[in-house]
């Protein structure tokens, strides 16, 4: 389709310590015993978008997340991988790489993306309204049932999470207006221009902007370039293309436009779909170019581009692996029922997935929407229920692992018990030690018998001097 795709795939996440590390980018870390990046590549793959730059913060990391895309899509993709500055952003990422870009239109996408939306989709909608930017937006995920019913569950994550306020055109192609991070705990503004343009405005509070994305590339270059202050796609570059679509050029008065108020704490909580008063009946639609003569009475405007979404169908899966919440979350619903479809794996009649190579000992159970890696062992009488566990692991007997995340190597003594959290890879928990809802990181080893509840344990990382 003759796009550039962009693979943003970040480096080690603050939010997601103690589960990443210099040693272990966000990029690899494991969906299902697969790197959360895998998925993304293969749904460019899928779309035959194989002309990739993957943009890598650090060295370290860049070198890791290249070898493993190396290995795994030989012959399959074609990739660039790109290292980065840290904490420059993801449109400081853009800049870093602009001279690379060469295609008409740009497709950039979050490398912690786990999704069933086709992005040639996307990139075939962005072309056919030939728009400056076109934005995937989706419905976000509920999460399959924690077994334990974990602290951490998905009713504490939906009570802080807070997605954009998306104004949308009759026809829902076309963004008219956006508002994100901080902007929707405060009244906001709309110019009245977009009404006179449109005529009805519909405003979304129930959408997660995916981050994935399809630019024009001279349109994205110019405003990386002047707006060398911006730093998030999401929360600048963006939002400023969608404010700066209608322009006022003239007004008959002299008189600015005026904005129109909506303070979205006026609105139903159970509500989230809101639609503005019709201001005139006789204007024409917003994708044609909306004009009046230089003599005409009203306000003179110019159309500069168009910005559109993508609005995926609420059955697809979308959701992206940027936090501790999310990675347990995901991880459960690609064993599950809500995205088995995107794990590449064929499960059993127990309708759980087991490694021809694993070990079960005697009276063990491994309940249904469960993962048992390559070489991994399990003593007797161990419990396992929604759960993933990584490859060649050593797992005692009387052992309970529920709701939780296991990676590679890890070793768990007799009598331990294991609910709501993640252990990272080489972790050792020695006999009858009991988590609940905690992280812990790589290498660490947790005492007989100890007992921690919703804490990170972790090494402390050695700072390298730069």
């Amino acid at each position: 389709m003759d796009f550039q795709v962009v693979v943003l795939a970040g480096g080690t996440s603050k939010n997601l310590v103690p589960l990443v590390s210099k040693d272990f980018p966000k990029a690899l870390l494991p969906v299902a015993n697969r790197p959360v990046i895998s998925y993304v590549l293969e749904l460019l793959e899928a779309s035959n978008l194989k002309d990739l730059i993957v943009v890598v913060e650090g060295k370290d990391a860049a070198l890791r997340v290249g070898g493993w895309i190396s290995g795994a899509f030989v012959d399959r993709l074609h990739v660039e991988v790109a290292e980065i500055p840290e904490d420059v952003g993801t449109a400081g990422a853009l800049r870093a790489v602009a001279h690379h870009l060469t295609a008409k239109d740009i497709l950039v996408v979050s490398g912690d993306l786990v999704c069933d939306v086709p992005p040639g989709a996307v990139a075939a909608a962005h072309r056919r309204h030939d728009a400056a930017v076109t934005a995937l937006l989706c419905t976000p995920p509920v999460s399959g049932p924690s077994e334990t019913g974990s602290s951490g569950g998905k009713d504490k994550a939906k009570k802080s999470g807070r997605y954009n306020i998306i104004g949308l055109d009759p026809t829902r192609q076309f963004l008219l207006f956006v508002a994100t991070g901080a902007e929707i705990e405060k009244d906001i503004r709309v110019q009245k221009s977009i009404f006179r343009a449109v005529g009805q405005m519909e405003i979304r509070s129930d959408l997660m902007d995916a981050h994935l994305y399809a630019f024009k590339r001279n349109v994205l270059q110019e405003v990386l370039n002047q707006q060398v202050a911006f730093q998030s796609i999401k929360q600048d570059v963006v939002p400023y293309l969608v404010r700066s679509q209608l322009r006022s050029e003239v007004s008959s008065s002299g008189v600015p436009q005026e904005e129109e108020g909506w303070n979205e704490r006026d609105a139903s909580q159970n509500n989230q779909t809101w639609r503005s008063h019709h201001l005139t009946s006789s204007t024409p639609g917003f994708h044609e170019l909306y004009a009046v003569g230089p003599n005409g009475s009203a306000a003179v405007q110019r159309r500069t581009h168009k910005c559109c979404a993508y609005i995926a169908s609420k059955n697809k899966y979308c959701a992206r692996l940027n936090s501790i919440q999310a990675f347990s979350d995901i991880n459960r619903d690609v064993i599950g029922e809500a995205a088995s479809h995107l794990s590449g794996y064929s499960f059993s009649v127990h309708n759980n997935i087991i490694h021809s190579t694993a070990e079960l000992g005697s009276k063990t159970t491994v309940g249904p929407n469960c993962m048992l890696g390559q070489g991994s062992q399990l003593g007797d009488k161990c419990n396992v229920k929604r759960s993933v566990i990584g490859s060649h692991c050593r797992i005692g007997s009387n052992v309970k692992i529920f709701n939780s995340v296991v990676m590679n190597h890890v070793t768990i003594e007799d009598g331990c018990s294991v609910q709501g959290s993640v252990i990272c890879s080489n972790v050792h928990l020695q006999e009858r030690v009991v988590l609940k809802d905690c992280q812990v990181g790589a290498g660490y080893v947790v005492t007989a018998g100890s007992e921690h509840k919703a804490v990170s344990l972790a090494r402390k990382e050695k700072t390298s001097s730069q």
